[in-house]
């Protein structure tokens, strides 16, 4: 097998900060000549984007660099993202990886790859995060490889949930500056992109350094012309307020889909985890999007197995989920992090987090279920994707429901469109629709 001295493929575990991040070091490679392998065959050099945040995350960014390693034995490996940043073992449990960085400095892995090919050297890089840290602003060109493109506005956290060791993954809150915000949006818009998702680890927290709300990067993105959608990524809850949802509610380009963290529906176990609201106050929120955005779609997270989750708690939660009515939600098990509050605490048996998370799961089918049919008989804006099967075109309505059309005509691409749907019927975790006579745009 001939290996492209040239080329760097990626793989990325983890969040859509993580996918975008991704994008930027596409950039920064192709800004120093290197080419993009659109398979592994045909890369000399693998990039593994690295995901921290539960144990089987670990596990998968260890397992894709071994996997690589034996099956490509000459190739330059480099290890990046959340793993490394947070374990200074790193270099002993990885030793198959070439060069290894945390979450800074990303731009730097270019040089440091060149360095490696000239010096036959291997490299660790991750400088511990700094008081007053800045957003790293690195430069992402717009892809048209997907509708919609991504945004990363904030970085870092605050909060040191007692479960979470992102804040030491990713240091302080912080932010992009909101001109920065201006000329990518831009830049997005010039490629065809008529959707921007923006994206952060703690992405309510927008602007806190500036003066500035979450607020305002929405108001940006949607004045900018040719951008048709914007919508936000994972929020915490508390951090909206009434100003706030007004100034959402002026945009007609803001998309009513609220993904709200909310980890557990009940109170003790939300105490334990260091969260900062109560099920009752998170309703409160709730409602009050409602007021503001009566079609809102709400979606979470919810965490099964936390130490010392009783079968009561547990109930508690698969209630407070039915009570708020989400269309999707997250499941997950808890996974112990070593150096944070939690891991010391009473732990719960992997037998019993696994059928908590059955029964949380099917709980949250069911309210998929039941949101999708009360879409039935509505008229939606539809922005198709590309193409994927010869039998349906299909796209995602602003609440983020995936919408299927047959295909009448199969040479016919609505990709990057936005037509009036009206839906007919719910399939599994999606609708079935026709596209409207009528065009109301």
């Amino acid at each position: 097998m001939v290996l492209n001295m040239n080329k760097v493929y990626f793989i990325t575990f983890g969040c859509k900060v993580s996918q975008y991040e991704t994008e930027c070091m596409r950039s920064c490679f192709v800004s120093k000549g290197f080419g993009i392998a659109e398979s592994e065959d045909e890369a000399k050099i693998f990039v593994i984007n690295s995901c921290t945040v539960t144990g089987s995350g670990d596990k998968k960014s260890l397992y894709a660099v071994r996997r690589l390693r034996r099956f490509y034995p000459d190739s330059v490996i480099v290890l990046t993202g959340c793993l490394p940043q947070t374990n200074s073992e790193i270099r002993e449990i990885c030793p198959e990886a070439d060069v290894i960085t945390g979450t800074k400095e990303r731009e730097k892995i270019p040089a440091l790859v060149e360095k490696v090919i000239s010096e036959k050297s291997c490299i660790l890089h991750v400088p511990e995060f700094i008081s007053q840290e800045e957003f790293e602003d690195i430069h992402c060109d717009s892809s048209f490889n997907q509708t919609r493109a991504f945004m990363k506005i904030q970085d870092g956290c605050n909060c040191f949930c007692s479960y979470c060791i992102i804040p030491y993954a990713r240091g302080r809150c912080r932010s992009k500056p909101i001109e920065s915000v201006k000329s990518e949006a831009l830049r997005h818009a010039a490629a065809g992109h008529k959707e921007i998702v923006l994206v952060g680890i703690n992405l309510a927290f927008y602007g806190m350094e500036y003066g500035l709300r979450l607020a305002d990067a929405v108001e940006v993105c949607c004045h900018t012309d040719g951008i048709e959608r914007v919508r936000l990524g994972s929020l915490e809850p508390e951090m909206l307020t009434d100003e706030d949802l007004q100034r959402l509610s002026a945009l007609p380009e803001f998309c009513p889909q609220f993904h709200l963290s909310l980890q557990s529906g009940s109170e003790t176990v939300l105490k334990r985890m260091n969260r900062r609201y109560t099920p009752e106050e998170y309703m409160k929120i709730v409602e009050n999007i409602r007021k503001y955005f009566p079609d809102a779609a709400f979606t979470t997270d919810v965490m099964v197995g936390f130490p010392e989750e009783t079968e009561e708690e547990f109930a508690e939660s698969v209630s407070f989920v039915e009570k708020v009515g989400f269309s999707a939600i997250h499941v997950f098990q808890y996974s112990p992090r070593k150096g944070t509050p939690a891991a010391a605490m009473k732990q719960i048996p992997q037998k019993t987090k696994a059928e908590r998370a059955d029964r949380m799961k099917r709980a949250g089918d069911r309210l998929t279920e039941k949101y999708l049919k009360s879409l039935v008989g509505k008229t939606v804006p539809v922005l198709f994707e590309r193409e994927n099967s010869a039998d349906f075109h299909q796209g995602r309505a602003p609440d983020h429901t995936l919408i299927k059309v047959f295909r009448e005509n199969s040479k016919k691409c609505l990709r990057n469109s936005i037509l009036y749907v009206i839906i007919e019927e719910c399939r599994g975790d999606y609708c079935i629709g026709r596209i409207a006579d009528k065009n109301y745009t």
